[in-house]
């Protein structure tokens, strides 16, 4: 009573670690005031959202009265602090606080009468306890006046009296049970004793016979309570007892008796033994063990347990498989049952084979963890009895047998291993290989790769093996299906490409094949480019075995295969390009400065010194940018199609495989080194093949270049589906790994000089060739830790001879633009009408030159037109130029070899027009060096050389044409030497071998 009132009038609450440590709860709860309550009540809460907020409350704080939870906030706050965090946290706990405080509040009003009336019936109880200890006190003083009066010694002898006339019928009574008991055994027994016995002898003996009913009963509830040590030692302790007596018929027979009984034990037990195969518990398995101990029948334990475990592996894969195929079969009259497990795995349905696989490598994973904890158990029990040698008191093995039986168990155990793993491979292998996979979806394919790699990993985990019966079954069905797939996935490119209209696929500027769902895996993995040595080093714990991570609870093999995580892929951009004021700015420039002739007469960037006109370093820095690289929209975005982007996608996919199952990596690598061949072949089967190349004598294409393109049309093009004869016809099955040659679709025109020849087709056709290339060097170091060894020199030829030739497909792609962009038979024709033998020196340089400088403005402002649409990358508009510029330089030697008389005012003009030409040129292209700027100069020049001179010159310069050189001899020397002179050097003209560049 006087701590409800102390509690009443309390007027505040202890620390929480006060209260919590000597307070109980009602002790440590403050009543709040009238005031109080009604203030909680008043205030305007939902009670929804009041209720929310509770809910809200971790289950922790209710977890016991000793809770600190100053303590546990403390912990819980991260090792750095945000001071923003820190109050929204403190705030949501002061919620929490009101929330439970008004809670309580409505609570206590709600109760507030039946507390009062309560409170009035403890006022009462108190009083009346008051009395009731009054009372107590009397009549304990009146006790002890009574005990006084009566002698301890007069209530001592009549309780001693009551005892023994009590233990005196105790005596009589059991004298008649054991006479009725004697006589009644002696009769059972059929004999008489002889009359030599002793009578003590034949007591004991009858004793025994009675004790034997009695462990009947007591081993039959020892072994439903599988307490099969208590059993065997109960056994054992009779079977010496009766040894003693052992020379009476009736004890001979209770012997007997004993030892059927400790038969049926031990095949009791065995069962019990096969019970830990599947499902290992430590105190089931440790009874098992006692009572092997006991028999002295350790090691035969460990050979039974062997058995059991071969026999579990077999009936559970058996069981598991059979579940599916009679769940598919329906009400088929097939028996299932009666057939071999082989035989059984053939006919399990594609629709269920993910699912039975995962249950059986589940079912498998219960018997090795079995088979792991037994280890687990036997090594610590060894270490016990090492530390402790009397712990094993109750073995009937001598210390020599135990540390013998140790070592065979220890033995056995170990090579137990690669015999439960071997029975494991060869029951998944049959499996594996009665279904035909090669029609299986692939991301279907690839759950049975995981759920196999993730039985590979656990077989090194339990035994330090390879796996080899796993990988050679799952590799078969891997090249199986792979081949298949590839083919597949091939003509799927072929169609693409057919289609594809090479029109942008407007990506972000981030844009990177590690955004992509099929490339995920290689962010959970350690970079194949740095050496274990070089990564950094990490603090965590080393990571645990998947024996260590599920040894109580769970499964490897429960993986989440139909609920895949989904992700959003945040690749492409909005619109086609997104355009900031930079790039707006860039094109009302553009639009400002479209008269060419004017902008040639403005200040540029001085290309030696730098030097830029003070106000306008933004306008020049603009112009410059257009010039060089045209880029008017998004420029770092990455130029590729959606058929790039799907072949980037299988890239992945092929690579996710090859990460999985690391022996066919050469089989993987190789197809998708035929997917780049393709993609290579069909860029430049549609826009660069053209019969122009060798008579331009520009090398436009390389040796290598040519090569890898001969190598892929051997290898992957199959000619004769394309309609093109190629010789005698191959044999079907290399007919078979080929793919018919593509097709450009008629969408797609090259042909209109409206859009240059189809250029932006051929900027997104070469650019996206060019950025899968460097996709596939950023992969290099990923893909050449899994190639094997002695395949590692294909993987660097396939980059040094393949991938490494995608930029150059640019030259002959964009050399039919830049051939046909500008008239050059018109500037033939020019300079054909120019009069070159004139007598004085001129200052002003011919219409032919403006006529080409004026075909280079067109062809620079139809460049910006065609990169409104596509983004020309700087190498592409130096390719672009390089050409032009080269063909211009080209047919101006020509011109100039047309001549047919010319003074030396006139190569003086020569001259004049080609520095005017080189001059006006520079402001409209960034390139430098001007290309074949010295072809020209050479040739110019070499119109002042002398006879001897010249014969050298003609030995020399083999990059100009017969009918060049026969034009100097004709035209500068021609009245200059004799006509035998002339013809020597005609003849030393006619006797070179030229080689075609």
């Amino acid at each position: 009573m006087q701590k409800i009132k102390s509690l009443m009038s309390r007027q505040g609450l202890k620390s929480p670690q006060e209260s919590m440590a000597d307070m109980s709860p009602v002790e440590n709860f403050r009543i709040p005031s009238k005031e109080e309550l009604r203030e909680l009540r008043e205030q305007p809460i939902d009670p929804q959202a009041e209720q929310e907020i509770i809910d809200s409350i971790e289950e922790v704080y209710f977890s016991s009265d000793s809770f600190d939870m100053v303590q546990y906030e403390l912990e819980k706050l991260p090792p750095d602090l945000n001071l923003q965090e820190l109050e929204e946290y403190r705030d949501k706990l002061k919620r929490q606080q009101a929330a439970v405080s008004k809670k309580v509040a409505d609570l206590i009003l709600e109760k507030q009468p039946s507390y009062v009336k309560e409170l009035e019936r403890v006022t009462s109880l108190q009083t009346n306890l008051q009395l009731a200890a009054v009372m107590c006190t009397n009549a304990r003083r009146q006790l002890s006046f009574a005990k006084e009066g009566f002698t301890e010694a007069s209530l001592g002898l009549l309780a001693n009296q009551r005892r023994r006339q009590l233990l005196t019928g105790l005596l009589k009574s059991l004298r008649t049970i054991k006479t009725l008991v004697i006589t009644k055994l002696m009769t059972e027994c059929g004999q008489l004793v002889s009359p030599w016995v002793p009578l003590s002898s034949v007591k004991s003996a009858l004793f025994l016979s009675l004790m034997q009913q009695r462990t009947d009963v007591r081993l039959s509830e020892m072994l439903e309570e599988e307490d099969y040590p208590g059993a065997i030692q109960l056994c054992l302790e009779c079977q010496k007892a009766a040894s003693t007596f052992k020379h009476y018929s009736c004890i001979s027979e209770l012997n007997s008796k004993l030892q059927d009984t400790l038969e049926q034990i031990e095949e009791q037990l065995d069962v019990a033994l096969s019970k830990t195969c599947k499902h290992f518990d430590v105190s089931h398995y440790t009874k098992v063990q006692l009572a092997y101990s006991l028999l002295g029948k350790t090691q035969t334990a460990m050979d039974q347990l062997h058995m059991h475990f071969t026999q579990a592996i077999h009936n559970t894969v058996f069981q598991v498989v059979l579940g599916y195929v009679e769940l598919c079969a329906g009400n088929a009259d097939t028996k299932f049952q009666k057939m071999q497990y082989k035989d059984l795995c053939t006919h399990i349905t594609p629709d269920s084979y993910i699912p039975c696989l995962t249950d059986l490598c589940k079912a498998l994973w219960e018997v090795m963890l079995s088979y792991y904890r037994t280890m687990q158990w036997h090594e610590e029990h060894d270490k016990e009895e090492a530390a402790d040698p009397d712990t094993d008191g109750t073995s009937n093995e001598s210390p020599g047998d135990s540390t013998v039986g140790r070592s065979y168990v220890k033995k056995k155990l170990e090579h137990g291993l690669s015999r439960i793993w071997q029975d494991v491979q060869l029951k998944v292998k049959a499996y594996l290989l009665g279904t035909d996979m090669s029609n299986f979806k692939y991301d279907d394919f690839i759950v049975v790769l995981d759920v196999i790699s993730r039985l590979m990993q656990v077989g090194e985990e339990f035994c330090g093996s390879k796996s080899e019966v796993l990988q050679e079954s799952i590799k078969r069905q891997s090249v199986n299906y792979f081949k298949n797939y590839h083919r597949t996935r091939l003509e799927e490119l072929r169609m693409f490409l057919e289609n594809e209209t090479w029109e942008l696929c407007p990506v972000k500027s981030n844009f990177s094949i590690a955004q992509l769902h099929e490339f995920k895996f290689m962010g959970q993995c350690r970079s194949p480019s740095v050496s274990p040595s070089r990564q950094p080093a990490s603090s965590e714990p080393v990571e645990l075995s998947l024996f260590e991570q599920y040894t109580q609870v769970g499964n490897p093999f429960e993986m989440q295969i139909d609920n895949k995580e989904e992700e959003t892929e945040d690749v492409l951009a909005s619109n086609g390009y997104e355009s900031d004021e930079l790039e707006k700015s860039v094109y009302q420039d553009y639009d400002s400065d479209s008269d060419v002739a004017e902008e040639l007469k403005q200040d540029f960037v001085d290309e030696q010194t730098g030097d830029i006109p003070a106000k306008s370093v933004s306008r020049e820095t603009l112009r410059s940018r257009k010039r060089s690289d045209y880029n008017l929209n998004k420029a770092n975005a990455p130029i590729l199609t959606n058929t790039t982007l799907n072949v980037i996608r299988l890239v992945g996919k092929y690579m996710q495989m090859m990460n999985i199952l690391k022996p066919i990596a050469f089989d993987v690598i190789h197809c998708v080194s035929q997917l780049f061949d393709y993609y290579l072949y069909a860029v430049y089967t549609f826009f660069g093949r053209n019969d122009m190349y060798e008579s331009s004598g520009l090398g436009l294409i390389s040796s290598r270049l040519r090569t890898t393109l001969n190598r892929i049309q051997e290898s992957l093009i199959d000619m004769e589906a394309g309609g093109e004869s190629v010789g005698p016809h191959g044999p079907p099955e290399e007919r078979k790994e080929k793919v018919p040659s593509p097709h450009l679709s008629q969408l797609v025109v090259l042909t209109a000089s409206g859009t240059l020849y189809g250029l932006a087709e051929r900027v997104v056709a070469t650019e996206s060739l060019v950025f899968l290339a460097e996709q596939f060097e950023l992969l290099q170091p990923h893909l050449d830790t899994m190639m094997p060894p002695a395949k590692k020199p294909f993987l660097q030829q396939f980059y040094s001879q393949t991938v490494s030739t995608a930029s150059e497909l640019r030259k002959p792609t964009y050399w039919i633009v830049a051939a046909k962009a500008i008239d050059y038979e018109q500037m033939l024709l020019l300079m054909a009408g120019v009069k070159w033998d004139i007598k004085e020196i001129m200052s002003q340089h011919n219409v032919y030159v403006d006529v080409l400088l004026k075909e280079f403005e067109q062809f620079n402002k139809r460049l910006g037109d065609v990169s409104r649409q596509v983004r020309i990358p700087l190498p592409v508009s130096n390719v672009l130029w390089e050409h032009c510029i080269r063909l211009a330089n080209r047919t101006l030697v020509e011109g100039y070899a047309n001549v047919k008389k010319c003074s030396n005012e006139g190569r003086a003009l020569m001259q004049l027009d080609f520095q005017q030409f080189l001059m006006k040129l520079e402001k409209l292209t960034d390139l430098r060096p001007i290309p074949d700027k010295e072809f020209v100069e050479t040739y110019i020049k070499a119109y002042y050389l002398t006879e001897n001179d010249m014969e050298q010159f003609i030995k020399n310069h083999r990059e100009y044409s017969m009918k060049q050189l026969a034009n100097l001899v004709n035209v500068c020397l021609g009245s200059h030497i004799n006509k035998k002179a002339r013809q020597k050097l005609l003849a030393a003209i006619d006797d070179i071998d030229r080689p075609k560049r």
